[in-house]
């Protein structure tokens, strides 16, 4: 291991006194240096939150990640921790799902593109064929799995027999337009990220941003989320809005909406893939 090597620890556990002394010290006593640490106590719950991320001067150099997690075990047992210690250049690979809104998808591939999102995307699913080209133009594998009433079942099971092959650690739902099984959404609990077009899931069904703009809505947002089995309410990751006035009209909100929903995704799925995000029942802590 190099000595600028990079790691993250993130962990969740009851709140009592000593926890963060105790992790410092096991890195002050490997060398650890500390770029950046994050910590929440949640009083309600009596819950801790804690994201460090750390590097090594040359007493560090020699240390193997697999070591690291066996060392710290001891401290995890503890304080009963809920923990992962990763090597942040591990970057976490990524399915996206699709239908035939591409706005979040071109986003998100532009910013892999340049190496602004700290994940590997390995492909791209969808149960229509509109986004093969701009898929195959980014050099990404497009895999067609069409979907109806009589095969759900068995294209859901395509989607996560694709995860695990491809050894996926998250998909993404970038305006997929199809709503998971409950089976499907447990499966993949906390690895599932979806894009919601509005700010409050008030405007659901057809054509929402027309059901704003009849409403006279004088804010529209958007909302990235975890799936879950309650459509459109899982933890909640990150939200966004604009303020509508009005002139608009219906088209122009479509594309501010389609505008935030990009942002909010991007920002969603960076954070999940820098392990910034820890459960918290059914919200979220997010350490920006």
């Amino acid at each position: 291991m190099q000595a600028n090597r990079r790691f993250i620890l993130t962990a969740t556990c009851p709140d009592i006194v000593g926890i963060v002394a105790a992790v410092a010290g096991f890195l002050a006593e490997r060398s650890g240096f500390i770029l950046e640490s994050q910590q929440h106590s949640d009083p309600e719950t009596g819950r801790f939150f804690l994201r460090i991320e750390f590097t090594g001067e040359s007493g560090i150099g020699n240390l193997e990640i697999q070591r690291l997690n066996e060392e710290f075990e001891p401290i995890a047992k503890r304080f009963a921790m809920a923990w992962t210690l990763a090597d942040a250049a591990v970057k976490p690979r990524v399915l996206i799902a699709v239908s035939r809104f591409g706005h979040c998808l071109n986003d998100l591939l532009h910013r892999w593109s340049i190496g602004a999102l700290s994940a590997d995307i390995v492909g791209v699913i969808s149960n229509h064929q509109d986004m093969r080209g701009l898929t195959e133009w980014h050099g990404l594998p497009f895999i067609y799995l069409p979907v109806g009433t009589a095969n759900r079942a068995e294209q859901e099971a395509a989607i996560l027999d694709l995860m695990e092959r491809q050894g996926a650690d998250l998909l993404v739902l970038a305006r997929y337009m199809q709503v998971l099984s409950d089976a499907t959404s447990s499966a993949l609990a906390w690895r599932c990220i979806n894009i919601h077009h509005s700010f409050l899931p008030s405007f659901k069904g057809a054509k929402p941003y027309h059901q704003a703009y009849e409403r006279g809505v004088k804010i529209v947002g958007a909302t990235a989320h975890y799936v879950t089995s309650d459509l459109d309410e899982g933890p909640i990751i990150e939200q966004d809005v604009e303020r509508v006035d009005h002139r608009m009209t219906a088209d122009e909100l479509v594309e501010l909406g389609r505008d935030i929903e990009a942002r909010v995704l991007a920002r969603a799925v960076r954070w999940h893939a820098e392990r910034k995000i820890l459960p918290n029942g059914g919200k979220t802590v997010v350490f920006r």
